[in-house]
C-alpha cells in the first residue's frame, strides 16, 4: 500500500511549534484582560494590556513556551514529592497573579485538609517563582539574582496571599478557605536552560517594598493612556525585552530606514544639544575606565583558567583561523574533471597598479553601507 505524502505528514508533524505556539495562546495567562503581576515588566506595556490596546508585534515565543514546558516540569515534581501549592490564582480588585508554588509553614499545613498537607513544611510560608534563563543571562543572575521587575512580581504575588489569600474560584476553594496568610519569605530559583544549573535566592517578605509595589500598580491604572507612562527599558536593539515587546511598534513606532528606533526620541534642536551634551560627558567619563580596563587585561595575559576570590577566569580564542585551500581546491576540480576558473586576481592587479602610480579603480556598492560613526569635536567660539 502506497503512502502519500499527504499522509506522511499527518502522521510526522514538521514542527510541534504550531502546536505549541496554539497551546501558549490558550493558557490562563494569555487570555486574562486584569492586569497580572507577570504584566508588570514595563510601565508603558502594563499600560496597553490595562487599556484593552491590541498588540501590533508577534514576537519570538520560543524560549517562553521553553520555559513554561520547563516550569510545569519542575513544579509537577514539587507537587508530587513535597506536597507544595503550585500555580494557584491570587487576586484583588486591581491585579492579579499566579503564583508557581507555596511552600506553607507547617501551623497553616495543620489547617488543609489531609491530602493538601505538604509533607515537607517551611519554617515561614514561603512564596517562589521560576525563572528560565539563558546561557548569556546566567552571569548577571549569579552576580546580580533577580531584578527590580522580578522582585516587584514575586512582591505583588506574596503580597496579594498575604492580604486576600487564594482566590475563591473552582479548583482551589479549600486553599480559599485559610484566608490571609502569614507570608514571611519570597524565593527565586534561576534555572539555566542549557545545562539545568539553578541558583536560588531568597529574602525576607517585606511589606514597605510591596507597597512600593502597589504604588508602581497605581501609577498605571491612573494613566489616562498608555502613552502617558515611561517606557523602563531603552527600546528595541538594546533591550531583548522591547525586541520581543508584543506592542514594540505601538510604542516605538514603524522603522525608520536607516535610524535606529531611539531617534524618536529627540525632537529638536534643543533636546539635541543636551543628548549630544550629555553624550560628551559620559565619553569623557567612560574612556579613562575604558584605559584602565586596558591595562588590567594586559596584567592578566598569561594567568591560568580558574577561580580567584569570587571570580572565575577563562579564556577563549587563540585558535588559527581558516581560510580558503585555494592549491588543494585546484587538485581536486582536476581530480573530478573540472575546469579550473582563471578569473583575474584581483588583489595581484590592484598591488601592480600601484606599484606603478596608477590609480585602482573603484565603483559604489550601494548593496553594502559602511558603518555609521558618531563624531563630536569641541565648537569654536566666535
Amino acid at each position: 500500500m502506497t503512502t502519500t505524502a499527504a499522509e506522511t505528514s499527518r502522521e510526522r508533524p514538521a514542527s510541534l511549534w504550531p502546536a505549541a505556539h496554539a497551546a501558549d495562546a490558550r493558557r490562563p495567562r494569555s487570555l486574562q484582560t486584569k492586569i497580572g503581576a507577570s504584566d508588570t515588566v514595563c510601565a508603558r506595556r502594563a499600560g496597553y494590556l490595562l487599556h484593552g490596546r491590541t498588540p501590533t508585534d508577534a514576537g519570538e515565543k520560543r524560549k517562553a513556551i521553553l520555559g513554561t514546558f520547563l516550569h510545569v516540569g519542575m513544579l509537577e515534581a514539587a507537587r508530587e514529592e513535597y506536597g507544595w501549592i503550585i500555580e494557584r490564582r491570587v487576586e484583588d480588585d486591581t491585579i492579579r497573579g499566579h503564583i508557581d508554588a507555596v511552600q506553607v509553614d507547617k501551623d497553616t499545613a495543620s489547617r488543609l485538609p489531609k491530602r493538601l498537607r505538604p509533607s515537607l513544611p517551611a519554617e515561614e510560608t514561603t512564596v517562589e517563582d521560576i525563572k528560565t534563563k539563558s546561557p548569556f543571562q546566567w552571569d548577571t543572575v549569579l552576580r546580580h539574582g533577580a531584578s527590580d521587575a522580578e522582585v516587584r512580581q514575586v512582591l505583588l504575588y506574596a503580597d496579594l496571599l498575604r492580604t486576600e489569600g487564594f482566590a475563591d474560584i473552582d479548583g482551589q476553594r479549600q486553599l480559599a478557605r485559610l484566608g490571609p496568610l502569614p507570608v514571611g519569605r519570597i524565593r527565586f530559583r534561576f534555572i539555566n536552560r542549557d545545562n539545568g544549573d539553578d541558583h536560588v535566592q531568597e529574602m525576607p517578605f517585606s511589606a514597605e517594598r510591596a507597597r512600593g509595589a502597589r504604588w508602581w500598580v497605581e501609577q498605571v491604572r491612573a494613566a489616562q493612556a498608555p502613552e502617558d507612562l515611561p517606557r523602563t527599558f531603552p527600546g528595541p536593539g538594546l533591550s531583548a525585552i522591547c525586541d520581543n515587546c508584543p506592542f514594540k511598534t505601538a510604542c516605538w513606532g514603524a522603522a525608520i530606514a536607516g535610524q535606529r528606533p531611539q531617534s524618536i526620541l529627540v525632537h529638536d534642536d534643543a533636546e539635541r544639544e543636551r543628548t549630544l551634551a550629555e553624550y560628551v560627558e559620559v565619553s569623557e567619563q567612560i574612556k579613562p575606565l575604558k584605559d584602565r580596563l586596558k591595562e588590567l587585561r594586559a596584567q592578566l595575559d598569561g594567568s591560568k583558567p580558574g577561580a580567584y576570590g569570587d571570580n572565575v577566569l577563562s579564556w577563549s580564542g587563540g585558535k588559527p583561523t581558516k581560510a580558503d585551500d585555494v592549491d588543494a581546491m585546484v587538485a581536486l576540480y582536476r581530480q573530478a574533471g573540472l575546469s579550473v576558473p582563471m578569473a583575474p586576481d584581483a588583489a595581484a592587479m590592484k598591488a601592480q597598479l600601484k606599484t606603478a602610480d596608477i590609480p585602482v579603480p573603484q565603483r559604489l556598492d550601494h548593496d553594502r553601507r559602511t558603518a555609521v560613526s558618531i563624531n563630536v569635536t569641541v565648537r569654536k567660539k566666535p
